[in-house]
């Protein structure tokens, strides 16, 4: 969108007459002080991925990007390369996320690439290979989470940021817990929690060297109540971090 000749005020108020009326998932800030009323508070999630404070000449792939959210992180902290690659948010009929993500991209005068693409066609001939890739909040939705770590691997030169539900912390080999139609948050594309041994040994077994597990935390993580912060000791979020 062309600002030029506006005042302040004129694209404060272009900017929000595009933003507002919308569902928005990720909060993403679009300058002049405006974020998109996500319903993921995405910076207070930003403090337990753990992502590094900058990508100065590295390239990064965000696999499932969504709306953009962490894609558009990357390239703010000095990634030469970023690609935002989805495919099934972005064709949900009625989904207005793709169009959010392309509306993020346009205010933050972006220059982040979009390329739409299933996971399972992944490789380095149709992506290439990148230095980071995040693969967030994804895995679970896999039918076949040992093939879809396995496209992942193959596109990271470097490392992969993995962000996921996880199940079955109460047992101390690796397992998973499988999600038959709606019985996880009422979602029937849930269909896996793997439990942290079971993220670890996949990861292994598709190639990567090291598994470093990250922060664990609660759906509530937010909740500013300490009592309420307490969680369950079978479901959780983990952040892993793996290296080629």
């Amino acid at each position: 969108m062309n600002f030029e000749n506006l005042s302040e005020e004129e694209i404060v108020k272009q900017i929000a007459n595009k933003v507002n009326g919308r569902f928005w998932w990720h909060s993403i800030d679009l300058g002049h002080g405006i974020t998109t009323p996500g319903v993921e508070k995405s910076q207070e999630k930003l403090i337990y991925m753990g992502l590094p404070d900058r990508f100065d000449g590295l390239s990064v792939i965000d696999v499932g990007t969504y709306e953009g959210f962490y894609a558009f992180e990357a390239e703010s902290r000095g990634a030469k390369q970023v690609v935002a690659a989805d495919y099934f948010v972005w064709n949900v009929p009625g989904s207005q996320t793709r169009e959010n993500f392309r509306l993020a991209h346009e205010f933050r005068n972006s220059q982040v690439k979009e390329i739409e693409i299933k996971v399972e066609d992944l490789s380095p001939n149709t992506v290439g290979m990148f230095d980071v890739v995040l693969f967030l909040g994804v895995l679970y939705h896999a039918q076949n989470p040992l093939l879809y770590l396995e496209k992942i691997r193959s596109i990271t030169k470097g490392y992969v940021i993995i962000e996921t539900h996880v199940d079955c912390l109460d047992f101390d080999r690796p397992v998973a817990a499988y999600y038959p139609g709606t019985s996880l948050n009422g979602d029937p594309t849930n269909f896996w929690g793997p439990n942290k041994g079971a993220v670890e040994g996949m990861l292994k077994d598709v190639g990567f060297r090291d598994v470093v597990h990250g922060n664990t935390f609660y759906p509530n993580y937010l909740e500013t109540d300490p009592d309420k912060r307490l969680g369950s000791i079978k479901h959780a979020r983990m952040i892993f971090y793996a290296y080629v």
